[in-house]
């Protein structure tokens, strides 16, 4: 039964049970836990045996740390930004089952922003069976569906 078989006066009472809700923000001591939290990951994802420097990119495909950062600006690869300067890129966007997609999938994220696009690549997605995007790639699913999952994430 809806609210238009009611009476007037019915429905426009308020309820009887009362809600408590809760306060929608996050504490200061909740904020800077987070943040603390996530300044962790990121230190930690930073020193990790797969991620190397610009001078070892360079090395690995061949061209300049110049071109790899130059790369990274554009979207063509990913660079995290490093706490102290320069950047840290994982080694397996290198190979032939990433590298081509990365800067599709970075205009399809609308960013060129290193952490956001690792996200991207390594957060497991329901779409893909519970796959990240960068595990799909690497085992054969369609690179299209796997651009169409950043343009929706994108938008």
């Amino acid at each position: 039964m809806n609210t238009l078989t009611f009476p007037l006066s019915v429905a426009l009472e308020a309820p009887t049970r009362r809600t408590v809700s809760a306060d929608p923000y996050a504490s200061g001591a909740q904020t800077d836990a987070l943040l603390r939290s996530g300044a962790a990951y990121r230190r930690e994802r930073m020193q990790a045996a797969d991620m190397i420097t610009t001078e070892e990119a360079a090395e690995l495909a061949g061209t300049s740390r110049v071109t790899i950062n130059a790369w990274i600006k554009s979207g063509r690869c990913l660079g995290v930004s490093h706490l102290r300067r320069g950047f840290k890129l994982p080694r397996w966007q290198f190979e032939p089952f990433v590298f081509p997609y990365l800067q599709p999938m970075s205009k399809a994220l609308g960013t060129t922003d290193g952490w956001p696009l690792l996200a991207f690549l390594e957060s497991p997605h329901p779409a893909l069976d519970g796959q990240t995007p960068r595990v799909a790639l690497e085992q054969g699913v369609d690179a299209k569906r796997v651009l169409g999952l950043a343009t929706a994430e994108g938008h």
